[in-house]
């Protein structure tokens, strides 16, 4: 029986497995993951080129499947670190230990660090900030679910192939049959509903005795079905989930391209306040000079017997206030710091030293209407909101078509071959071909169900509505809001200017005169106050500019994640400056290319 068996397989497994194979070959090199990130690079470029030349296309560099295994990951038992307390060592501090001096260590970051200015901090946050890679990715899973869509309306292709033996313990039956069958399908979804299926069958079958040779047999057949709706599920509500798909991943690509333009605003912003953070340390290192040269001079005033010696107490009150205002200043600033580490995905233990950058957007000359018209016709996430109205509304159509009765015609073509003792039988017989046509017809006697989905995508519909003007309302509001904001910023930044200007004037005056040391620790406080509000109306305007583009739909960034100017704003690039009207001793040091600040955690 053996001896049959062997037989039987090498006269018909080798032609049956080796068709099935190239078969099963053909289709796998087509599903192998380098054919799947080509297609989903070329869906991704075809998007983003539809919204204009200077979107970003994502280019992800994958790892291998292996790469994701981990030994651990199969493991019934995992492993908690929680030690006792008696396990668990603490180290009391000193109370006499010096405070001041570790405190000065931390915010001494050395003279090793990357320079980043914000062109740079644009060109890292592109590449390995946590938040676009994930942005990113939800481009490219919107570009993955509508490919698995497509394919489920192409052709798709199966091969089953079984072998079955059977036979009895009965002693007095020797009969034993091995049987193999293999069913090669292709299926079809129709655009309008229903699916057709043809299915070739290969079928052997060899009857083996104990003492004679086996009685070995093959047929095939070719059977077609075709099951398509009239009434219900017919139409575009086929195409549902496909047309989803397309739609979301236009959205996708929309998403995408506001997030990167409300990135580079949020990082500017994030620069720019470590910019106005720096000048506060630098003015209250100013501040503390100039404090201990008027210490100095009170103390030799004590000493001549010209003022009253608490006035040395005096200044050391505010000596040690102004100290702890340059250290809580330093410490905001590092925190500051370690939180723009985070956000552009560099190593939180990575020091970086960051360079004063200008980037200055000339201030528009536009009115809150023509602001308006603006973002009603340029932001992509007020077209998307528009466009998800059409999804609601083929959604309550879909509810609808779920109330009709049921009308489903269907068809079928079998034609076979006679069984013979071949190997390869696939000689069709259409002459004998045998056909069967239906159609059904269900009354629709339930739809309880149906109806009531039906009044829910219809209070769906009516909240997408609102949310839809609402949504325009606020674009509205923040389109209006942000010309009024420039205006607003610009008016600060001239009055701080005045005030810089008083500020040095009533000291000039107040030295002249050889006023009280005190006296012009007030006014030398005070101008320093006035620079720091400067600094952060500055600030408010560059920010103010850069979030009206982005609220009128005019942002535009390139591929690299720097800022595009538009015709009329010149050029606009973001290039390293020096603080503080140039007034800080980095002018001296950046003369020099390899100088750095003497306190990179300041200016």
């Amino acid at each position: 029986m053996s001896v049959a068996i062997l037989r039987l397989f090498s006269r018909s497994v080798r032609a049956l497995f080796f068709g099935a194979a190239l078969c099963a070959m053909l289709v796998s090199v087509g599903c192998s993951l380098g054919s799947t990130d080509r297609r989903v690079n070329a869906l991704l470029k075809d998007y983003s080129e539809d919204l204009h030349s200077d979107a970003a296309i994502p280019k992800r560099v994958y790892k291998p499947a292996e790469a994701y295994r981990n030994p651990d990951q199969t493991s019934k038992k995992v492993e908690t670190v929680n030690p006792s307390a008696k396990d668990l060592p603490f180290n009391q501090a000193a109370a006499d230990r010096d405070v001041v001096k570790r405190l000065d260590q931390y915010a001494d970051l050395g003279y090793e660090g990357q320079l980043i200015d914000l062109a740079d901090a644009f060109r890292i946050a592109q590449t390995k900030s946590r938040e676009f890679q994930t942005a990113e990715e939800e481009y490219i899973l919107a570009a993955i679910r509508l490919l698995i869509e497509q394919h489920r309306y192409g052709p798709r292709f199966f091969n089953d192939t079984s072998v079955t033996a059977a036979g009895t313990f009965d002693t007095t039956n020797d009969d034993t049959a091995v049987r193999i069958v293999n069913e090669l399908r292709a299926t079809q979804q129709l655009p309008y509903g229903g699916n057709v299926e043809a299915r070739l069958i290969w079928n052997s079958a060899e009857l083996l005795r104990r003492n004679v040779a086996g009685n070995y047999s093959s047929a095939s057949s070719l059977v077609i079905d075709a099951n398509i709706p009239l009434l219900r599920n017919a139409g575009a509500i086929a195409q549902e989930s496909l047309i989803q798909a397309e739609r979301n991943l236009v959205y996708a690509a929309r998403d995408f391209e506001r997030f990167r333009r409300q990135f580079l605003v949020d990082i500017a912003r994030d620069f720019f306040n470590l910019m106005a953070q720096q000048s506060v340390i630098s003015n209250q290192q100013r501040s503390m000079t100039s404090l201990g040269d008027s210490q100095r001079r009170t103390a030799a005033r004590v000493a001549a017997g010209r003022e009253a010696a608490f006035e040395t107490r005096r200044f050391e009150e505010r000596v040690l206030a102004t100290r702890n205002g340059l250290i809580s200043a330093r410490e905001r600033y590092l925190l500051s710091l370690d939180r723009f580490k985070v956000r552009l995905g560099l190593p939180v233990e990575k020091n970086i030293i960051i360079v004063p950058t200008e980037l200055v957007v000339p201030e528009p000359e536009i009115t809150p209407e023509r602001a308006v018209e603006l973002a009603l016709e340029n932001r992509l996430d007020l077209q998307t909101i528009k466009d998800q109205l059409n999804d609601a509304r083929r959604a309550v159509a879909n509810s609808k078509n779920q109330l009709l009765p049921d009308l489903d015609l269907a068809a079928g073509l079998t034609s076979s071959t006679k069984a013979t003792k071949q190997t390869s039988n696939f000689d069709l017989d259409f002459g004998r071909s045998a056909y069967n046509a239906s159609v059904t017809f269900g009354l629709p006697l339930d739809r309880e169900i149906e109806r009531l989905n039906l009044r829910s995508s219809m209070i769906s519909m009516e909240r997408a509505t609102r949310g839809y003007e609402q949504f325009r309302d606020n674009v509205i509001v923040g389109a209006r809001s942000s010309v009024r904001d420039i205006d607003e910023a610009r008016f600060s930044v001239d009055l701080a200017e005045r005030r810089v200007e008083i500020g040095r004037l009533v000291l000039e005056q107040l030295r002249l005169e050889e006023a009280e040391s005190l006296q012009i620790t007030d006014a030398e406080d005070q101008r320093l106050q006035s620079e720091n509000d400067r600094d952060s109306a500055v600030r408010d305007l560059r920010v103010a500019v850069l979030q009206h583009l982005l609220s009128t739909g005019m942002m535009r960034v390139d591929r690299e994640g720097q800022f595009i100017a538009s015709p009329g704003m010149g050029k606009v690039e973001a290039r390293p400056i020096n603080t503080m009207e140039e007034k800080s001793a980095a002018d001296d040091q950046k003369k020099d290319a390899n100088a750095l600040p003497a306190r990179p955690g300041g200016p």
